[in-house]
């Protein structure tokens, strides 16, 4: 039997047009051997959602710069549980003050990964946290 590769939606929501990092992750993803697709720049929380769902993916990797963390991480988070993706794991990137990011763990955002994380670090998280190794 085929062994099935992690997929993962990488997804830059909002206005933010800084998309190197998302890339640089994508890139690093892809490399440890998962399926990776990427929305490009300026996807809204429904489109992320319906990539999520139509792409049949594992894992939901936002990453935001914009400031705008904490409307839509939560935004994506409800609409992915409308969807019956709720349990997806879903992980987000990008400058995130603690105060913050302490909320946004608390309504079920995995895990955020800020600036400087090694990737090493994101892969290996992701491959403990999905049922597909």
């Amino acid at each position: 039997m085929k062994k099935k590769n992690i997929r993962v939606l990488v997804a830059k929501p909002g206005l933010d047009g800084h998309d190197r990092g998302a890339k640089v992750i994508a890139c690093a993803l892809r490399d440890a051997g998962m399926e990776v697709i990427y929305t490009g720049l300026h996807q809204t929380p429904e489109m992320i959602a319906e990539a999520a769902l139509q792409e049949d993916v594992d894992v939901i990797g936002v990453s935001i710069l914009s400031g705008a963390h904490m409307t839509l991480l939560p935004k994506i988070k409800k609409l992915l549980k409308e969807k019956g993706l709720g349990r997806k794991l879903l992980i987000g990137g990008g400058i995130i003050p603690e105060e913050d990011a302490k909320k946004l763990n608390k309504i079920g955002i995995n895990k955020l990964f800020g600036p400087g994380t090694p990737t090493g670090e994101i892969v290996d998280f992701i491959r403990k946290q999905t049922s597909v190794k």
